[in-house]
């Protein structure tokens, strides 16, 4: 299985839901679609295009960067923070020091934390508690209050 989905949180719990997914190119359109399904019985007033975007892009650096020696998966939950919605994205390995950069025009990559710094309210990056790290981001005002 490429993949684990855990669509029934524990019941007054902030996390709305998770995936596991395998550290392979075909998992970032799979993280979007799953997402994008199990978000919506939640009704989110933001934009679920812009989250699954965002999501994409931390998929793919969680799998361009994470190292592991044993077989390892991203992890991606997403929470309800009173009316935010916050999105994390774990990778194994060592806590990185994740940055923005700011590539050149002919730079292939780099964009992506520029692009989730663009549309998030806010993002951040650390030591994951599984090990590893963690990038997050926090959309705004995604349920009326």
């Amino acid at each position: 299985m490429a993949y684990t989905i855990d669509r029934y949180p524990d019941q007054g719990s902030p996390r709305l839901g998770a995936m596991n997914l395998h550290p392979i190119a075909e998992s970032v359109p799979r993280a979007r679609r799953w997402f994008r399904k199990f978000i919506a019985p939640y009704n989110p007033a933001c934009s679920v295009d812009d989250c699954a975007l965002m999501i994409s892009e931390l998929v793919t650096n969680a799998i361009r960067y994470g190292r592991a020696d044993d077989p390892w998966t991203v992890r991606v939950e997403w929470f309800r923070e009173g009316t935010s919605l916050r999105v994390e994205v774990h990778n194994p390995g060592f806590p990185a020091n994740v940055r923005l950069r700011h590539p050149d025009a002919n730079d292939a990559h780099g964009r992506g934390l520029l692009l989730v710094d663009s549309i998030a309210e806010s993002w951040h990056s650390g030591p994951s508690r599984f090990g590893g790290t963690v990038v997050s981001f926090v959309v705004a005002d995604a349920w009326p209050s």
